[in-house]
């Protein structure tokens, strides 16, 4: 699995050592508070952190899921998934620890898996959602250039309720500005 690096950032392969890491977010029921899954239990944190070192390891896992690092501590979590290779596209997720909230390193993340999902997947069209009270990740999406296109109503069953999804999507214009075929 290809690393990718911004300015400050890590994305890498997830690997057993990264269990404690992950289950510190995981495991927050504030990190949680707009995610359809946890918090997780430590088992839980366990079994993710094997799921996706062992998909690392295949030559085209799908979905690619990268650990989040910043000064080698892992922070998060970045994902893509290939969700029509004939229609070429995709769909985008991330978290990030509360005690990293507000420096930036969810949007640079987002922003490197996107740059990744257009230019070395070939996806056309990436899409992302999140709930519409999550009002810090709709301004991550916007920021990497994702447009709001609409309310998924009763989207989602997150903990025995029903939840709507805001849905966004970023569409490769490519060099003429034009989508691309």
């Amino acid at each position: 699995m290809r690393e990718l690096t911004t300015e400050r950032l890590l994305l890498r392969a997830f690997t057993p050592g990264d269990v404690e890491a992950v289950h510190a977010y995981a495991g927050d029921p504030e990190v949680c508070r707009y995610t359809d899954w946890g918090p997780n239990t430590p088992a839980q944190s366990r079994a993710f952190v094997e799921e996706v070192h062992a998909a690392s390891a295949v030559e085209h896992p799908d979905p690619l899921t990268w650990a989040v690092t910043a000064a080698g501590e892992v922070v998060g979590a970045c994902s893509v998934t290939v969700t029509s290779a004939e229609h070429r596209r995709g769909a985008m997720g991330y978290v990030l620890a509360r005690a990293h909230w507000g420096r930036g390193y969810a949007t640079e993340a987002a922003a490197a898996v996107l740059r990744f999902a257009h230019e070395d997947l070939g996806l056309q069209r990436v899409e992302a959602t999140c709930r519409p009270g999550n009002v810090a990740s709709q301004r991550v999406l916007r920021r990497i250039g994702m447009q709001q296109e609409g309310l998924m109503r009763s989207h989602l069953l997150v903990r025995g309720r029903r939840e709507d999804s805001l849905l966004f999507a970023a569409v490769d214009r490519g060099p003429s500005g034009q989508p691309t075929p």
